[in-house]
């Protein structure tokens, strides 16, 4: 192993007891689904809001603790990926159209796993990571690593994969907030980039999917009753087999419509094969526009999301999402918002300090898991920014991958931080692809961040 962690075997007796051990410190009752806006709340988000423009960037501002998640944007990204039967059940079906039709039910499977209140996802710092694995009801295990790789604007970048299954995501999520009046917006930029390693086209390369995000709407800030929206479209290609689908979510009319719509057209070389439609927190229906049958799609009012296991809290580093937020998220738990703005300003501040550092010591920050993509345009929406720094061969056997993905950081219980962690990762990818590593790169002061 590069980095020296300690990787389990899966299958092995060390394996199962870990599946055992892998709880997080619990939480109290789910304030996530309560509404905590009330004569008060709102009359410190007038306060906050009269100094607004509609239009105005709001990745600035300071919000109360009253509309926080209990959790870290790091995590949030896995509501998406708790839906592991449809993908595999993708990967695994033959006909190019039906995998493509299944991709996008896997895509739609996630956007309902969200707090029932108007709640905001904690901000990760600069430098904070999240890793978290699945114990997939096939036997087979799924991973998953994040980091903060940019503050202004904020951006996440994840990776996931199912070895065994040849299933890999990469992506970013670039969330842009926008005050529109009566409303906020989160525009959800960035792109998941989803690919089945042992499909190969006439070239060689794996079969690739590119998705991206609707956006997201807080309604009734000023007047009238809070309430989370989703809109505009998500759009998933797949350019090998010429599939695409434009799936729009629908936002309530001021006087007519309804809330959680959607409607879209799957098209195949730009003809127009099935409609999609429905609300995407409860049914969503397929119609064949060739034979003109209707049946259903997805039904999320009985799905059964598979959470993330996550390491113990005595395991994880400082900059790890649950342990950074963990005094945060516990006085939320206790809707004791003096002590969770106390704690979220203690950290906030100290990522002040490491900045102002970072400025006098003329240094750059650099992630620590993940590196910039050498050829990355910024003109092109279709690409990612960040990727894994590890070369992950595509074509190696999933033992020797899983070993090269537990190598990259801890996320099975009982691994061990290595000093070659703190090593940024374009280091870490040089002594790779070159034989000579400095590991003089090596920096004991903590990842910085804002």
């Amino acid at each position: 192993m590069p980095l020296g962690l300690k990787v389990p075997k899966i299958g092995s007796a060390s394996s199962s007891t870990v599946s055992s051990t892998a709880t997080s410190a619990p939480v109290s009752s789910n304030t996530d689904d309560i509404d905590e806006v009330d004569d008060q709340g709102q009359s410190i988000l007038m306060g906050i809001i009269s100094q607004l423009r509609p239009g105005m960037d709001l990745s600035r501002i300071t919000f109360p603790t009253f509309i926080l998640e209990r959790k870290s944007m790091l995590e949030r990204i896995t509501n998406q990926l708790q839906q592991p039967d449809i993908v595999l059940e993708a990967h695994a079906t033959a006909d190019p159209v039906q995998r493509f039709l299944l991709v996008v039910k896997w895509y739609l499977s996630g956007w309902h796993i969200a707090p029932k209140a108007v709640k905001k996802p904690l901000n990760p710092v600069l430098g904070e990571h999240f890793t978290a694995y699945w114990d997939l009801p096939n036997g087979q295990k799924a991973f998953y690593i994040s980091e903060q790789t940019c503050h202004h604007p904020p951006k996440s970048s994840y990776f996931y994969m199912i070895p065994e299954s040849h299933i890999r995501v990469d992506g970013t999520a670039i969330p842009k907030s926008r005050f529109l009046g009566n409303s906020t917006a989160a525009i959800m930029d960035g792109v998941s980039i989803l690919k089945f390693l042992d499909i190969k086209d006439s070239e060689g390369a794996p079969e690739t999917y590119t998705l991206t995000q609707p956006n997201m709407y807080a309604r009734g800030i000023l007047f009238g009753k809070l309430k989370l929206e989703m809109g505009d479209h998500m759009i998933v290609t797949c350019p090998v087999t010429g599939m695409s689908a434009d799936i729009e979510f629908i936002t309530k009319g001021f006087i007519s419509g309804t809330y959680d719509a959607i409607k879209g057209t799957v098209k195949k070389d730009n003809e127009a094969l099935y409609e999609i439609s429905g609300k995407w927190n409860e049914k969503m229906h397929i119609k064949d526009l060739k034979t003109k049958k209707t049946s259903l799609f997805l039904d999320t009012t009985v799905a059964v999301p598979l959470a993330p296991k996550v390491r113990p809290m005595e395991e994880q580093g400082d900059f790890e999402s649950r342990k950074l937020w963990h005094k945060v998220v516990t006085a939320l738990g206790e809707r004791d918002h003096e002590a969770a703005t106390d704690e979220k300003f203690k950290i906030e501040n100290y990522q002040r300090e490491l900045a102002k550092k970072r400025v006098e010591d003329d240094v750059e920050f650099h992630p620590k898991l993940f590196k910039t993509v050498s050829n990355y345009d910024p003109s092109d929406k279709n690409q990612v920014e960040f990727v894994i720094y590890k070369n992950i061969s595509e074509d190696a056997d999933p033992q020797t991958q899983i070993n090269e993905i537990l190598s990259i950081a801890p996320i099975l219980p009982g691994q061990e931080f290595t000093e070659e962690f703190n090593i940024p990762a374009y280091e870490k990818h040089k002594s790779e692809t070159t034989a000579t590593a400095t590991t003089s790169a090596a920096d004991p002061v903590p990842s910085p961040t804002v």
